[in-house]
C-alpha cells in the first residue's frame, strides 16, 4: 500500500478543512478526532454485525462495509498527521482472533495512542486497524480506491458546507 499517498491525500483534506474552520472549532482537534476515529469504527462494528449474537441478520454488503472502514481510514492518517507520525509497511500477522476481538483490541490500540501518542503506539494503532481490514476480506488494492472516492466525497462535502 502506498502511505505516503494516503498521508499526502489526508494532509490536503485536513488543511482545506482546518483553514475554513473558525478559531473556537480549532481547540483540542486532537482529542474531537480521537473521538471520531471510535465512533466510525463503532459504526463499521455496527455493519458487520459481528458482535450481535442475538440476531440472525448478516452483514451489510461488502461496499458498504469497505466504506466504513476508510472513513476509520481518513481518521487514522489524520490523527498520525497531527502528530508528526507516519506508517510503513509491516508485516501482519494471524493473531486468530476473531472479528469482535480485533474491534475490542483496536478500541485498545485507540486509547492507547490517546494516552500516549508516540510512534510505537501510533504503529500499533495502525497495525490493529489494517488487520481489521485483512479479517473483512479488503485488499490494499480496494482500500486504497474506496479511499480514493471517498477523499473526493469529502473534498465535496467541505465545499457545500457539510
Amino acid at each position: 500500500m502506498d502511505y505516503e499517498y494516503l498521508f499526502n491525500k489526508q494532509r490536503e483534506l485536513d488543511t482545506y478543512i482546518e483553514d475554513n474552520l473558525e478559531s473556537a472549532n480549532r481547540d483540542n482537534l486532537f482529542r474531537k478526532k480521537i473521538l471520531a476515529l471510535q465512533v466510525e469504527i463503532g459504526e463499521l462494528a455496527n455493519e458487520t454485525r459481528c458482535f450481535k449474537f442475538w440476531s440472525k441478520k448478516g452483514p451489510s454488503e461488502q461496499s458498504v462495509i469497505l466504506e466504513e472502514y476508510v472513513d476509520g481510514l481518513h481518521f487514522i492518517l489524520s490523527v498520525g498527521l497531527d502528530k508528526g507520525l507516519t506508517y510503513t509497511s509491516s508485516p501482519l500477522t494471524d493473531n486468530g482472533s476473531d472479528q469482535t476481538d480485533s474491534f475490542l483490541e483496536l478500541y485498545r490500540s485507540i486509547g492507547a495512542f490517546y494516552s500516549e501518542p508516540v510512534q510505537e503506539t501510533y504503529v500499533t494503532l495502525f497495525q490493529s486497524f489494517l488487520q481489521l481490514g485483512q479479517q473483512l476480506g479488503f485488499t490494499e488494492d480496494s482500500i486504497l480506491e474506496a479511499y480514493q472516492q471517498k477523499n473526493e466525497v469529502n473534498h465535496t462535502r467541505q465545499d457545500e458546507g457539510y
